[in-house]
């Protein structure tokens, strides 16, 4: 351990350069604007703000830092060099039609490759979208335009398929076989939800992107968080908190901002259809018997966006007794604190609730199964409800 002459404390890092240490400039700290993160929200901008990563959030916030490494939201986007799936699979193939498609890669570089067997498009590949989890979808630039590729990679199959959401009609040409133009708004869309800082003053910046979604995705911009902490100036030393905000805006706004919330899923055409079921704020709002303003039905209450998501369907059970639990309970919650949300006992079983009351819905061409966010009773050959 090495003693910080910023911090006034010893490094764990082992005297390496440190990334805060760097940011506390002269023309840094000169700065005095006051915070402006009490309206922060993901995808927005914050004028005057700068951002300086999660290795630096690390420097103290070791244990949530770390943990959320391991998230998939951590690696929403990736850099191919950094992708599992690339590096253990040098050569993807797919045929559809007369197109043929080819992803290979060779450690250095992947390159994206469609053919007709007369012309050939080769684009090498960017960015990764998605850790793997269901998939990931690859984005190239061609004729200095990004495009998502028409392939993605599928974990249940191990192998390439359709990209979710493109229609598998033959294309008239090669280019559009290759990849959807996604350049423009789309593209603001994309990066701002996968990585952090994407945007500068209303424009795509890949360059200044953070691959991911870290911490400063969901708190906002670090800098000044940090130089008033480091250098205990007694500055504002603003971080935004989201466990400050209505239960409905945390929902619906907050997590809504990417996961799309009510309001988003209002203005899609036929409501996005079973596609809808990848939308869970949205899903959540529409439960039976949901109570926006419900402390117990946010999505932190049941997801802890430091941790990686747990595959177990007895692990939510107890999320579902706080409020499901038979009258007299010592868990039961007083129904002042619960706003009146108490719920009656389920009659059928007392465990792995969520296999009953949260189906898996089956998404056309995901070759995935999402867990459907709107909490029901689910009968038997009943319908999708929209």
């Amino acid at each position: 351990m090495f003693p910080c002459r910023v911090a006034r404390q010893f490094c764990i890092w082992g005297g390496a350069v440190c990334a805060l240490a760097l940011l506390l400039s002269p023309s840094a700290l000169s700065q005095t604007k006051p915070a402006t993160l009490s309206d922060f929200r993901p995808r927005k901008e914050v004028p005057g703000e700068g951002f300086i990563g999660s290795g630096a959030c690390a420097s103290c916030h070791l244990q949530k830092s770390g943990s959320h490494l391991q998230t998939a939201m951590a690696h929403a986007l990736q850099k191919p060099t950094e992708s599992d799936v690339l590096r253990t699979h040098p050569r993807m193939a797919f045929q559809a039609g007369q197109f043929s498609y080819e992803i290979a890669s060779d450690g250095q570089q992947s390159i994206y490759r469609v053919t007709d067997g007369k012309e050939t498009l080769s684009e090498p590949i960017l960015y990764v979208l998605g850790n793997a989890h269901l998939g990931q979808t690859y984005v190239f630039r061609h004729r200095g335009r990004l495009c998502e590729g028409r392939v993605s990679y599928y974990t249940a199959i191990d192998g390439l398929d359709w990209t979710i959401g493109d229609i598998p009609n033959p294309a008239p040409s090669l280019e559009e076989a290759a990849g959807r133009d996604i350049d423009g708004d789309e593209a603001r869309n994309c990066f701002s939800c996968h990585g952090t800082a994407a945007l500068v003053n209303g424009k795509l910046q890949l360059d200044h992107m953070i691959p991911g979604v870290t911490c400063e995705a969901c708190h906002g911009p670090g800098e000044r968080h940090s130089h008033a902490k480091l250098l205990e100036t007694g500055e504002d030393s603003t971080i935004f908190n989201p466990k400050g905000l209505e239960p409905e805006t945390l929902s619906q706004e907050f997590c809504g901002a990417c996961h799309r919330g009510v309001d988003t899923v209002a203005m899609m055409p036929d409501l996005g259809g079973i596609s809808n079921v990848r939308f869970q704020p949205y899903r959540l709002f529409n439960s039976r018997g949901h109570d926006p303003q419900d402390a117990h039905l946010v999505c932190t209450a049941c997801h802890d966006p430091h941790l990686d998501l747990k595959q177990n369907e007895a692990g939510s059970d107890s999320k579902c007794t706080v409020c499901h639990e038979p009258s007299g309970s010592a868990q039961a919650p007083a129904k002042s604190q619960n706003k009146g949300a108490a719920g009656k006992r389920c009659p059928v079983g007392s465990d792995k609730c969520v296999t009953c009351h949260m189906p898996k819905v089956e998404l056309p061409g995901a070759h995935f199964k999402f867990t459907d966010h709107r909490i029901r009773i689910v009968r038997p050959k009943e319908p999708y409800p929209y």
